[in-house]
């Protein structure tokens, strides 16, 4: 119970300090760099599947893989961005907060239900999949609409 209850506590905190970034980080121009970044610098945390008591079934992957791209779907559709002065700007979405407060109640509900089935381990393992599948399939496209802004905005200097 006390390793759910420290779990909680630490993705609270990380939802907390990702608003403030979020909003910090829409004060300056997007760029490639700040899109691609984050999911790399996630991908450092797979390091856990080297212990085999994180170690998940192929099954447990694609399950938590595919919720993860499920999930991202809410913050797809509220990431916006808007051209200032030939910059791209990521618009802070005021829905943000609260989509990235429910995912986290959810993320919890499941993790209390999960929890009681698999090890702490595995959990560990499948919502860390979770996460990244999440920030993964948001980042590509926020990719995606990021470059079609820089091609308009090359084509309108254009002409």
């Amino acid at each position: 119970m006390f390793w759910i209850i420290a779990s909680t506590i630490v993705a609270i905190v990380m939802a907390t300090v990702m608003i403030f970034i979020r909003l910090k980080v829409s004060k300056r121009p997007a760029s490639v760099k700040r899109i691609i970044l984050p999911p790399i610098f996630m991908s450092t945390g797979a390091l856990m599947f080297l212990f085999p008591e994180f170690q998940v079934k192929t099954s447990q992957v694609i399950e938590a893989l595919v919720l993860g791209v499920l999930f991202s779907i809410l913050l797809i559709k509220t990431s916006k961005f808007e051209v200032r002065q030939e910059q791209i700007y990521l618009v802070p979405s005021k829905a943000f907060v609260f989509i990235l407060f429910g995912l986290l109640i959810v993320r919890v509900v499941l993790k209390l239900i999960i929890g009681s089935s698999i090890s702490l381990g595995e959990t560990s393992g499948m919502f860390f999949l979770l996460a990244f599948g999440m920030l993964v399939s948001w980042r590509i496209v926020m990719l995606y609409k990021f470059k079609q802004l820089e091609k308009q905005i090359k084509v309108s200097s254009l002409t």
